[in-house]
């Protein structure tokens, strides 16, 4: 008969709530235990990827729970940003896919209406997280503590914290490019894609834009490398594009239309007066800064109207892509014939060799086009072409004699100086673009804007990033990939933008209340918070209670606890008790988050922290989980549909078969391609130990002992020896092969030998069952009460 999971599910978690195991309470005296997982972006429906490392962080504290820790695992949601505004503006124009997509996860029809409100949506979230994941899932989280990054008393946290950060000199303000939503105001670009739908691994590149004279108007070319412009030999125009005039400071520029809708974004008085073919300046002639050499326009499909100004200043000499494409135009009469290009012209266009290299001769680009056996323009080796020798020649390479002034100098050295050559002189001015597309969740395509009067986060400071690294190196970090590379990362951070003008949700900065702290920067220090929340949730403490000086209490002991009463018109008990029960939790025993967090997250987690709180509440841990991920690895999004939902694979399989394939399918620290099929193979696991358990239960007597039984407790107890090892690193995969393999093995070679001695079978289950208790808890319960022992395994002590 097949076992009704659903049922056994709910029976449970409704006997832990009734017996409140779920709720942790200061127990003076009694070792704590602090974990949780970070808090998820509210941008629409988690998927069966989230529930990977969620399970571990459950599995944990159960395991800590049932060997003597006092246990608090807290949640939350972190809607901060633009996820719930661009979701409700969807719902409320009637979006197809969104409304197919939050129908098909089960958002009853009627409730679409209420959703048009971007609060209505981060709220229905929240209780979709809670009721429907986690509940469902039977963590034993405190419920009481759930808080969410809008709630108005975690703002209050938020700016306490930023006053806190203000007052170690951690806050700065100066100019920034920002990259920006039309709607929505700048937006963070990271790998967390906390406000973006597309393109986070994009990165901010300045440019050097050169100015190119014809006649009374300057062709625009942007580059990477301005070391290079004593190569110019020629310029490439996309012959296709229609690009556009505009007024700079009284010069007229001619760029893509892309680049003038950019430009504008970066620079004062940009206007457009009028349009350009592509076409009609190939055969022009244009004097290159700094050589002051006229130089042909060529035509070149390569040009990218988005990248840059939409078009290039060819130096073959030392780029793949001008060199292939300068060979092309040669050798193409019919090109020549159609823009009425003289062979005289062509001819005249002959590369010059700037940059002494160890290894290529006197042109590089040629040399890596001939050893990768490239051919044609567009090839897409060419990328790596270029790669190669751009990166050879800013380390190794020295410029040559014709570079003038500049002979001798290594690229690196020589590369700023000349760039500063050409601003001078008015020959050049920086630029600012993404390596690649982004995308804002609203929708909108994003650029970089100028800002003149953005707010940071001094992550650069010296002191506080060699007291990060410090204590980071005390920590018990996994898996030592990011152990390896902690230090790296926190002396790569620099100052980061903290706050957002524009259309956002979130905490107002409490200096400026025109900006709104930004979503990486109010998700660093809030483990400590849920210390309090539940004073706020119950209504104990409001809001406006939480002053700075309430919060240098009960977080830093600072202050006379009767002034502060006074001030806040909070009782002294309360007061004292708030501040014992943040001592006695705090510091965070564990940080568990997905490999997104390694490189964004996890510092700065760190970085505020040390910044702002004492010795004795600085975290000791930090787990990183890898993914589950779609087809061909590509990581499940709960933005863009995700896999399946969530409810729907628990009632398939049952939570407990899910649970155990998290932990055991692999270790946490690789990708998981997500599997039906495995998925089945757990459930079938779990089925087989149901009916293990339920074969010998059934065959117990009276038989006396013999060595068998002496042989299966000795098993046993050395399987509970390993367990406590495995779970001691915090290694489930290893700790559920010995539970659900080898101690299954064990229990049938038993049986099929004759075992059924009911003292030594006892015994086996009470260690066996309770060892199932931390990845399949309801499975685990309802094992316990069929072998007939008391009370809850949830609630036991590990033998």
């Amino acid at each position: 008969m097949a076992n009704d999971y659903g049922s056994m599910e709910t029976k449970w978690q409704a006997r832990w709530e009734e017996a409140g195991l779920d709720r942790a309470e200061r127990i003076d005296g009694k070792p704590k235990f602090m974990i949780i997982f970070a808090y998820p972006g509210v941008t629409g429906y988690l998927h069966v990827g989230h529930l990977r490392g969620y399970t571990y962080v459950d599995a944990i504290g159960r395991y800590k729970r049932m060997t003597g820790y006092n246990v608090l695992f807290p949640v939350g949601t972190h809607a901060t940003g633009n996820g719930g505004i661009s979701l409700a503006a969807k719902i409320a124009r009637r979006d197809e896919k969104t409304v197919d997509y939050l129908e098909r996860n089960g958002c009853p029809p009627e409730r679409l209406a209420e959703l048009e409100d971007p609060l209505a949506v981060i709220e229905f979230f929240n209780g979709v997280y809670v009721n429907e994941y986690w509940k469902r899932f039977g963590f034993l989280s405190d419920w009481r503590r759930f808080t969410c990054t809008l709630y108005p008393d975690y703002g209050k946290f938020i700016q306490w914290q930023f006053h806190k950060l203000r007052d170690a000199n951690l806050l700065i303000q100066k100019p920034y490019y920002a990259p920006f939503c039309p709607h929505c105001g700048p937006v963070a670009v990271d790998p967390s894609e906390t406000d973006i739908s597309k393109g986070g691994k994009a990165e901010t590149q300045e440019y050097t834009l050169l100015k190119f004279r014809h006649g009374d108007e300057y062709l625009v070319a942007a580059t990477l490398r301005p070391e290079t412009v004593y190569g110019q030999v020629c310029f490439w125009v996309n012959p296709e594009v229609e690009y556009r005039r505009i007024k700079k400071d009284g010069e007229t520029w001619i760029v893509s239309p892309q680049a003038a809708e950019k430009l504008q974004l970066q620079k004062d008085g940009i206007e457009e007066v009028g349009t350009i073919p592509g076409s009609e300046m190939i055969g022009w002639m244009c004097e290159a800064p700094m050589i002051h050499r006229e130089i042909p326009v060529f035509p070149a499909s390569f040009c990218n109207p988005d990248v840059g100004t939409g078009l290039v200043t060819s130096v073959p000499s030392d780029a793949p892509d001008d060199w292939i494409s300068l060979e092309a135009v040669k050798k193409d009469p019919e090109l020549r014939e159609k823009y009425g290009l003289s062979q005289e012209l062509i001819d005249s266009v002959v590369p010059i060799s700037i940059i002494d290299i160890k290894g290529y001769g006197d042109f590089p680009a040629k040399d890596v086009i001939s050893s990768m056996g490239i051919e044609q323009p567009g090839d897409p080796r060419l990328v790596d072409a270029k790669k190669q020798v751009y990166k050879d020649g800013y380390h190794m390479g020295r410029m040559k004699d014709v570079c003038g002034p500049y002979a001798g100098m290594r690229v690196e050295e020589a590369k700023d100086k000349m760039r500063q050559a050409m601003l001078d002189a008015g020959e050049a001015e920086p630029f600012h673009d993404l390596t690649e597309e982004v995308v804002c969740r609203c929708g909108a395509r994003v650029h970089i804007r100028r800002i003149d009067d953005q707010w940071f986060i001094n992550y650069a400071d010296a002191d506080l990033t060699e007291r990060t690294k410090a204590h980071a190196s005390t920590m018990d970090l996994n898996p030592p990939e990011f152990s390896d590379n902690v230090a790296g990362i926190l002396d790569w951070f620099r100052e980061r933008a903290c706050v957002r003008l524009g259309n956002w949700l979130g905490t107002k900065f409490p200096f400026d209340d025109k900006w709104i702290i930004e979503a990486i920067s109010d998700s660093t220090l809030y483990p400590i918070y849920y210390t309090i929340s539940l004073y706020a949730n119950t209504k104990q403490i409001a809001p406006e209670q939480m002053t700075v000086a309430f919060f240098d209490h009960v977080i830093l002991g600072e202050g006379n606890v009767d002034e502060v009463s006074k001030e806040t018109g909070i009782s002294v008990e309360l007061l004292e008790k708030i501040r014992k029960d943040v001592e006695y939790w705090y510091p965070l025993d564990i940080n568990l988050g997905g490999k997104e967090h390694m490189t964004v997250h996890f510092p700065v987690f760190l970085f505020n922290h040390r910044a702002i709180l004492p010795d004795s509440m600085q975290p000791r841990g930090i787990t990183v989980n890898w993914y589950v991920t779609g087809k061909n690895s590509d990581k499940i999004s709960k933005s863009k549909g995700g896999a399946q939902p969530i409810p729907g694979a628990a009632a398939k399989y049952g939570v407990d078969a899910m649970r155990l394939y998290y932990a055991h399918v692999a270790s946490m620290f690789v990708d998981v391609e997500w599997s039906e099929e495995t998925v089945l193979t757990y459930k079938q696991r779990v089925d087989r130990v149901f009916g293990a358990v339920s074969d010998i239960i059934q065959s117990e007597s009276d038989a006396p002992k013999g060595e068998i039984d002496s042989w299966l407790l000795s098993r046993f107890n050395r399987h509970l020896a390993s367990i406590r090892s495995c779970m001691e690193k915090y290694d489930l995969r290893q700790m559920c092969t010995t539970v659900y393999f080898d101690m299954l093995n064990d229990m049938r070679w038993y049986a099929r030998r004759g075992g059924s001695n009911r003292d030594t079978i006892d015994r086996a289950l009470r260690i066996w069952i309770q060892a199932m208790m931390p990845v399949t808890p309801h499975t685990a319960e309802e094992l316990w009460e069929m072998a007939g022992f008391g009370g809850l395994v949830s609630a036991g002590q590990l033998p």
